[in-house]
């Protein structure tokens, strides 16, 4: 096989002192004649920093400035007119002109309306320089999400606004039934009971067997916190809070609900005609 390249002769590194590692890897190129190729490899290291810089020696001239343009003469130069500039779009009186004028002082918006709660807005008179406000009011039906809702403000004759508090109150129907000493029962009368606010002991603040505390938020449905002298419990009520003994109850309308209480074991069958929304009081802020 024909060798590529000038004849290296491998020295002779036996006697001479070299790293192991420097010898060895000698020994590995020669065997594997790489040799010839790391020599090449070197020049060119040395070499083309030295070509490549070899250029760098020229200086170079700063680059020429173009030439301003001559101003035009002659002919060219009669023609050019100056025009004044009427910007239209920029005159505010033409832009605004339409426009009325207003106090940003003045409260140019009051109570809800009939039509859906929102503010009326103010409008302008046939004279077009002063402008009234509405004040037209409306009786707003309390919302059904809890015990007591409130109303928009509303505008009162004074100007300050009025909220309006509603709760809901029940009609109930209570009867008792006693136990006499020698073992006989006795019903009283139903009584009838109308609007009824939350909250509110029945039958009596003396015989205090539930209170009345509103409606339900989810249900709607009247609920009764069960006080503890409170033996047993007849109809059918839902237990909302209480593990051994019930302490609040939801009970339905048209449903009687009786109640075991007291140490005479008197019964009070109490029955949920109706729940309505009633007007509580007025706030003015």
């Amino acid at each position: 096989m024909k060798r590529v390249g000038p004849e290296l002769k491998m020295p002779n590194l036996k006697n001479a002192k070299v790293p192991p590692f420097l010898s060895d890897l000698y020994y590995d190129l020669h065997d594997r004649r790489l040799l010839p190729l790391v020599g090449l490899v070197l020049v060119a290291i040395v070499t083309v920093p030295l070509l490549l810089g070899g250029g760098s020696d020229v200086e170079e001239g700063p680059s020429p400035v173009p030439a301003e343009s001559a101003p035009a003469v002659g002919a060219n130069a009669s023609s050019l007119t100056v025009v004044k500039a009427a910007p239209g779009l920029r005159d505010y009186r033409k832009r605004l002109g339409h426009r009325n004028p207003t106090d940003p002082f003045k409260q140019r918006f009051t109570g809800p309306t009939s039509n859906g709660g929102l503010p009326a807005q103010e409008t302008a008179t046939s004279s077009g320089g002063s402008e009234a406000a509405s004040t037209t009011t409306s009786s707003t039906t309390p919302s059904t999400s809890g015990p007591v809702s409130e109303a928009p403000p509303s505008s009162s004759g004074s100007g300050e606004p009025e909220l309006r508090l509603f709760t809901f109150a029940v009609d109930v129907k209570i009867v008792a039934t006693h136990t006499t000493a020698d073992g006989k029962k006795e019903k009283s009368e139903p009584e009838v009971r109308e609007k009824v606010v939350p909250p509110a002991p029945l039958p009596s603040a003396k015989s205090q067997a539930v209170t009345y505390m509103g409606i339900s938020p989810k249900t709607k449905k009247p609920l009764f916190l069960v006080s503890d002298d409170v033996e047993a419990i007849y109809g059918e009520p839902k237990c909302i809070s209480g593990s051994e003994k019930c302490q609040l109850l939801e009970v339905d309308l048209q449903m009687p609900t009786t109640f075991v209480y007291g140490p005479t074991n008197t019964r009070f069958k109490i029955n949920v005609l109706k729940v309505e929304p009633v007007l509580k009081g007025h706030y003015k802020g």
